[in-house]
């Protein structure tokens, strides 16, 4: 096994070094030196300080060299790396993990993935005449897909007209909300009522303290879909979730029906009795430890 002990000469070669490192760096910014780290047989890396301002901790890395029998040591490169305690930027992440809710503004885009398992293909077209999953349709239902897509006229989505012709396949998909290349799939309905419970759920301290729930107030504006069935829209200005996905059994002070609600009955005051004699004890039996009631005609300090 070959020694990783340094090379005499080379470890010798600290004026080399530190004169390819001044030559790279900023005048004035190399250092003390601080080790010489064999690399293998006849190369050694030099190591001095850098004073830098931002790279704290990082070190000016110069590696010298030696032919087999020369005497003569020649330079490899020098470069800046860091140290054990270097001060270094965080770890990259990727956008896709960096991204969270409210980060967009105007003008940002942000693509969805094509395996995006929040989204599932819908019907693709609606002079196709079939949805995405290939489904046969019924007969003649692609004979009058085919009679639309003589009317359709080429160019980008952009410029095609906005209406579709009345009782068409594709006035009737848009209707539906169904003329989109991708919809909602299952995944993706649940984890946006998850997020939305959570936000604006039964289980807030809103809601703990509200009078009545949203699914009785007068500003719920109800969703489309399976989802109309758990949330809706609060439409109160004055409201905390005016404008959000609010769950059915969410609830706050601005309920529209708050002011007309009755009260919760309150309890009796206590009454107090005070035609019934209580017999006091006045003094410990000497016999038991029991006590001696007071009589009739007998008072507080007399026998």
């Amino acid at each position: 096994m070959r020694s990783r002990t340094p090379d005499r000469l080379c470890a010798e070669a600290i004026d080399l070094a530190r004169a390819a490192a001044e030559e790279a760096a900023a005048p004035g910014t190399v250092g003390e030196h601080v080790d010489a780290v064999a690399d293998g047989d006849r190369v050694v890396t030099h190591l001095f300080e850098c004073k830098e301002p931002g790279y704290r901790g990082w070190r000016w890395a110069v590696t010298v060299a030696r032919a087999s029998r020369a005497k003569h040591v020649t330079l490899d490169e020098s470069v800046l790396l860091p140290g054990p305690d270097a001060l270094l930027a965080p770890e990259w992440v990727p956008w896709s993990e960096r991204l969270r809710p409210g980060d967009m503004g105007p003008g940002d885009l942000l693509p969805t993935e094509a395996e995006d398992l929040r989204l599932e293909p819908g019907i693709s077209d609606g002079a196709e005449g079939v949805a995405a999953d290939s489904t046969p349709v019924a007969p003649g239902v692609a004979e009058l897909a085919d009679a639309e897509d003589a009317d359709v006229e080429p160019g980008s989505p952009a410029v095609q007209p906005d209406t579709t012709a009345r009782g068409s396949i594709a006035a009737t998909a848009d209707e539906l909300g169904m003329g989109r290349p991708r919809v909602l799939s299952r995944y993706g309905l649940h984890i946006a009522a998850d997020r939305w419970e959570e936000a604006y759920g039964p289980k807030t301290a809103m809601a703990q303290a509200a009078p009545a729930n949203c699914v009785s107030c007068g500003f719920l504006v109800p969703l489309a879909g399976s989802l109309r069935q758990a949330f809706g829209i609060c439409a109160n200005e004055f409201g905390p979730a005016d404008g959000h996905v609010v769950s059915l059994g969410y609830g706050c002070g601005g309920h529209s029906e708050a002011a007309v609600m009755p009260k919760p009955p309150r309890p009796a005051p206590p009454v107090i009795d005070e035609t019934v004699v209580d017999p006091l004890p006045l003094r410990p039996d000497p016999a038991g430890g029991s006590v001696e009631a007071a009589g009739p005609g007998e008072e507080f300090g007399h026998s």
